[in-house]
C-alpha cells in the first residue's frame, strides 16, 4: 500500500475497497510480469511454479526460443525478462535480447545460464548491454527465491554479473585482443589455416584456385612478419611449423632463443607458453 500516501483522498478510499473487495486482483497489479525463455519445457514449468509461489512474480508466459521471444514482447512487452543462454532457433539468449532491446530499449533482461562457451561471452561483450540486465550462473541461482531479486533490480535499472561469468569474459576478451588472426588480412587468414593443416604451398594454390605457388610463398611470408616470425624462426621450416602452431592455440606466441614458446599475460609480460 506503499501508493496510498501518493494518491488524492478522494481515490483512496475507493483503492481501500478495490483491494478489499478483489484481494487477488489488486496482489497481480503488484507482481512483476516476467517473460521465461527456456528451452528445458520441465525446467520452464518449475521456474513458473516457483516463481509464482513467492507472489512477487507474475510469468504466465514462455517459450523456448529467441524468436518467440521476440514476437512475444513485440506483441506484449513483459516488465522483465528470464533468458537462458543456450536456446533452441537460431538465436541465442544474448542474441535474443538485443534483438528485444532494439525494440524495447533496456528492456530488463536476466540471463542465466550453465554454459560456458566463450562465443557467449564473446556476444555478451559485443552486445553493449551496460543496465537493466543481471548474467549470472545457474548453478548459483538454482533456487526461485534467489532468482526474484536479481529481477527486480534488473527492472530497477541495476547491473549486475556473476563474479565467476566476469572473470570469463575479462578472459575471452584478453583471448580476442592477442588473437593472432586479428593481425591478418582475409586471405592471409585462409592461408594460415589450410598451412596449419598440413598442405603444401603448391597443394594450398590449388586448392584456392592459383596457377603459381609462389603467391603463396609471398602471402606466407605476410604472415610471417605480422606474427613475428620472420626475425625469430631461422628458416622457412621452422617459421611454418611455428605458424602452424600459433594458428592450431590460437595465441600469439614468440619464441626465445632458447626455442622456448611464450605467449603474453593479462598484466603484458611474456611468460612461458604452457600449452604443449
Amino acid at each position: 500500500m506503499a501508493l496510498l500516501p501518493l494518491l488524492p483522498l478522494c481515490l483512496r478510499g475507493e483503492l481501500l475497497l478495490f483491494v478489499v473487495k478483489f484481494p487477488s486482483l489488486w496482489l497481480n497489479c503488484l507482481m512483476l510480469d516476467c517473460l521465461l525463455v527456456e528451452d528445458n519445457l520441465k525446467l520452464r514449468r518449475a521456474l513458473q511454479a516457483g516463481l509464482e509461489a513467492t507472489r512477487e512474480v507474475r510469468a504466465s508466459r514462455g517459450c523456448e526460443a529467441g524468436e518467440q521471444a521476440l514476437a512475444l514482447c513485440l506483441d506484449s512487452p513483459p516488465q522483465v525478462i528470464l533468458m537462458d543462454v543456450h536456446l533452441a532457433g537460431a538465436l541465442n539468449g544474448i542474441q535474443a535480447a538485443v534483438a528485444i532491446r532494439r525494440e524495447f530499449p533496456r528492456l530488463p533482461v536476466v540471463f542465466y545460464s550453465i554454459q560456458d562457451d566463450d562465443e557467449y561471452y564473446r556476444d555478451f561483450r559485443r552486445s553493449g548491454i551496460l543496465s537493466h540486465y543481471a548474467y549470472v550462473r545457474k548453478s548459483n541461482y538454482l533456487l526461485p527465491h534467489m532468482i526474484v531479486p536479481l529481477l527486480k533490480d534488473a527492472a530497477a535499472g541495476r547491473s549486475f554479473i556473476d563474479p565467476e561469468i566476469e572473470a570469463r569474459v575479462q578472459e575471452v576478451r584478453h583471448k580476442d585482443e592477442q588473437s593472432p588472426m586479428a593481425l591478418l588480412e582475409r586471405n592471409e587468414q585462409v592461408v594460415a589455416r589450410l598451412l596449419a593443416q598440413g598442405l603444401t604451398n603448391e597443394q594450398i594454390a590449388a586448392r584456392l584456385g592459383f596457377r603459381d605457388k609462389r603467391t603463396i610463398s609471398r602471402t606466407n611470408g605476410q604472415i610471417y612478419a605480422a606474427w613475428g616470425l620472420d626475425v625469430s624462426a631461422a628458416d622457412e621450416k621452422v617459421a611454418r611449423t611455428r605458424a602452424s602452431i600459433i594458428v592450431q592455440s590460437g595465441r600469439l606466441l614468440q619464441w626465445d632463443a632458447s626455442g622456448l614458446p611464450l605467449v603474453q599475460n593479462e598484466r603484458g609480460a611474456w611468460v612461458p607458453w604452457e600449452g604443449v
